[in-house]
């Protein structure tokens, strides 16, 4: 019997995986694809990526009610149609020249992404029993989204090579895969038999809000904040790199996104071996203390160049003169790789029955991925370039490293989560 419910856990677990692959696919087309239209429009750089991020605004909450309501399969089920109609009106979009519809097609997928978030972070955590086994599995699914994550901003680098106004044409295969692996991932996933780690959700009874645990309402803004500067590290350096003069600037640009989301990639599967044994804490504080340094030593090295040549088979840079900042920029990927999986571990700890409706709220402050690099770009850039925006990253850092240090301790226990 025992090892008859291990195999369908693990079955669950890896459908939780693909889900989080899916999840950063779709989150970083936006950007990249919202450079192509900032060629026609300035303000258009970072819309795509706001409006993506501003669904979990307006989602965050109803996918918490859905996965009460429908569970965790038929809610992932829901999310990959949704997903795969907003990628074919970002397909419109460039057929018909409106960044209208591509802003509105931007928008669906972020409800799609809100819902499969909904459904992963909680379902792994659950599976994992909780505490640091949890964890080491939130981080294990994080570690396959960092690898399409890294994949994205190369491939539209790749296909675009030098930006113009005109190169939307170029990334419509990626667009039409992505389509495809959605609806094979709904074909997929409608033939496995998932149970629901929590049983019944429907019929339990919430005597409080989530937002009453104070650790986890603090939680819920260091994710804001996390997302935000997760965001905003690779795709102020990618806008920037992009826009420079020289031939093949997006590849470039491209590239040292990747490069940044392939160190997401490494330092998650590092976590996921040491999360076992190390806390989610000391990993906060640990990756939120050198990320500090690594952003400041950005800022402060503004002036200094670089040649870099960097092959890794599938990202490759050959004598690209840029800034010696890219590469305190990109280290970031080693820090930012560990904060979600923490921080939502140590913000869940202890929630129980009010897991569900912790997750739907988490999902709302996602927005701050789209809420963050917008007001980095918009209003903070133009008054102090490229590299004195990253001052507000700091500041987000600063929050993250606050949370680790003391708002992570939960002093609600005496409230009843069973």
């Amino acid at each position: 019997m025992k090892d008859t419910k291990q195999k369908r856990n693990w079955v669950a677990i890896i459908t939780m995986f693909f889900i989080f692959a899916m999840i950063c696919f779709v989150t970083n087309m936006a950007a990249p694809f919202g450079n192509i239209w900032g060629m026609s429009y300035e303000w258009a750089s970072m819309a795509g990526n706001l409006m993506n991020f501003i669904a979990y605004l307006v989602m965050g909450i109803p996918a918490g009610n859905m996965l009460i309501k429908y569970g965790y399969k038929k809610t992932a089920l829901i999310a990959l149609i949704v997903g795969a109609i907003g990628l074919a009106i970002q397909l419109l979009s460039g057929i018909v020249n409106d960044i209208y519809i591509y802003l509105l097609g931007a928008l669906i997928c972020g409800f799609c992404v809100c819902m499969l978030n909904t459904v992963a972070n909680p379902m792994l955590n659950l599976l994992g029993g909780g505490g640091n086994t949890g964890n080491q599995l939130v981080q294990a699914g994080g570690a396959l989204s960092s690898l399409t994550g890294t994949a994205t901003p190369i491939l539209v680098g790749f296909l675009v090579g030098t930006l113009t106004k005109d190169s939307f044409p170029n990334v419509v295969p990626l667009i039409i895969t992505g389509i495809a692996i959605f609806l094979i991932a709904f074909i997929v996933i409608s033939f496995i038999k998932i149970e629901e780690p929590q049983g019944d959700l429907k019929n339990i009874t919430y005597e409080k809000s989530p937002l009453a645990f104070r650790h986890c309402l603090l939680g819920i803004i260091a994710i804001f904040f996390y997302v935000g500067l997760e965001v905003a590290t690779p795709n102020m350096m990618n806008v920037w790199i992009s826009r420079m003069s020289f031939e093949g600037a997006a590849v470039v640009g491209g590239s040292l996104a990747g490069i940044y989301w392939f160190l997401m990639l490494i330092g998650r599967l590092t976590a996921t071996a040491i999360s076992g044994k190390v806390s989610s804490r000391t990993q906060l504080i640990t990756v939120s203390t050198v990320g500090i340094a690594f952003v400041i030593a950005a800022i402060y090295t503004g002036d200094i160049t670089t040649t870099l040549n960097i092959n890794l088979g599938f990202i490759k840079i050959e004598d690209a003169v840029v800034p010696l900042s890219c590469v305190f920029i990109f280290l970031c990927g080693l820090c930012t790789s560990v904060m979600w999986g923490n921080i939502f571990n140590l913000s869940t700890e202890g929630l129980g029955k009010y897991t569900a409706k912790a997750s739907g709220l988490f999902m709302v402050m996602v927005f701050g991925g789209g809420v963050m690099p917008f007001i980095q770009d918009f209003a903070i850039r133009p008054y102090t370039g490229y590299l004195g925006s990253y001052w507000l990253v700091v500041a987000m850092l600063a929050y993250i490293l606050f949370y680790a240090l003391v708002g992570c301790k939960n002093v609600n226990k005496d409230i009843k989560v069973d």
